[in-house]
């Protein structure tokens, strides 16, 4: 079977993102596996090899490291040329979409962003129109280079003994307009990172205050979520941006999503409605969130987020 290269998001601090190990699950309905990792691959190797990767490439050294997005795209522009693998596979992230482009660019080659499944065959589900209709999409020019939105599908371990290979990879000066000066590590908290999460509990403008998000806190906390909020929201300065859940922030899809205060407008469904299951508490019975929740409830949610988490500490 053709290779299918898996452009691998992680860190040391985190390890290997969920993302990489759906998108790893993937390619093995397309071809045979191959991990692209960047700098030191050595503690990432068994967990790739845990999902079925059946080889690691490893692009490191200060040429790649040392400088933002251009060296890396390069990498996989030159490791495309001699593996001629069956497909790419990228995460729909800031950097992985933006390495997409830029390799297609580089290999005059079609792209297919924030697909949600890849058949057999290349072509791609994709949610399109701040998620008001599904498309089935196909690359016409080239091989299918598509990048994966988080949470599409669920990873399953199919363990292998990866074979690691290093590359040597030539980069122009070109590629290296831009250095990295300094690498600053988020401090990382208890709950999980947004777009991985299993459980999202966010907040609209209805949560009324900053103040009031430790209610949103408190019951993402009981439930072992993360915390997100709308752009209403973060505009309004009650959350930070990077917790922003909608088609300008970042799109989740957990098992059971919480809108508190949200009034569910498109921006915000676009990035959440692909939810397995979703609960919307709003006082307004019209709001447009309870049209795409499963379970709504009509009432003020300073009063029904209380009872809710003294619920779930009696059964904890």
């Amino acid at each position: 079977m053709a290779e299918v290269l898996v452009v691998v998001e992680a860190s040391q601090a985190a390890g290997v993102k969920k993302v990489t190990l759906e998108m790893l699950t993937i390619a093995r309905t397309l071809g045979s596996p191959s991990a692209v990792v960047f700098g030191d691959a050595a503690a990432f190797t068994d967990k790739l090899g845990e999902y079925g990767a059946e080889k690691v490439y490893v692009a490191a050294g200060s040429d790649v490291e040392d400088y933002l997005v251009a060296p890396k795209a390069t990498a996989v522009a030159e490791l495309v040329k001699s593996a001629q693998p069956a497909a790419v596979l990228l995460a729909s992230t800031q950097e992985g979409k933006e390495i997409a482009g830029r390799l297609a660019v580089k290999l005059d080659n079609g792209l297919l962003t924030d697909a949600v499944d890849v058949a057999a065959d290349g072509t791609a589900t994709q949610v399109v129109f701040a998620g008001s209709g599904i498309v089935k999409s196909k690359v016409t020019r080239g091989l299918p280079i598509v990048t994966i939105r988080p949470n599409s599908t669920t990873p399953t371990p199919q363990p292998a003994t990866p074979t690691v290979e290093q590359l040597t990879v030539t980069v122009a000066d070109s590629d290296k307009l831009t250095r990295v000066v300094e690498r600053v590590a988020e401090q990382k908290g208890s709950r999980p990172e947004l777009t991985e999460a299993s459980i999202v509990v966010s907040g609209g403008r209805g949560v009324a205050s900053a103040d009031n998000f430790k209610l949103v806190e408190e019951l993402a906390d009981l439930l072992g979520g993360a915390v997100g909020a709308s752009r209403a929201a973060v505009d309004s300065g009650f959350y930070p941006h990077q917790f922003q859940v909608g088609q300008t922030g970042k799109t989740v899809s957990p098992q059971l999503y919480i809108a508190l205060g949200i009034s569910g407008a498109i921006q915000h469904r676009a990035g959440m409605q692909t939810s397995k299951t979703i609960i919307a508490v709003n006082k307004d019975a019209e709001a447009p969130i309870f049209e795409l929740a499963d379970y709504g409830v009509v009432g003020d949610l300073n009063k029904v987020v209380p009872q809710a988490a003294d619920e779930i500490r009696k059964r904890k």
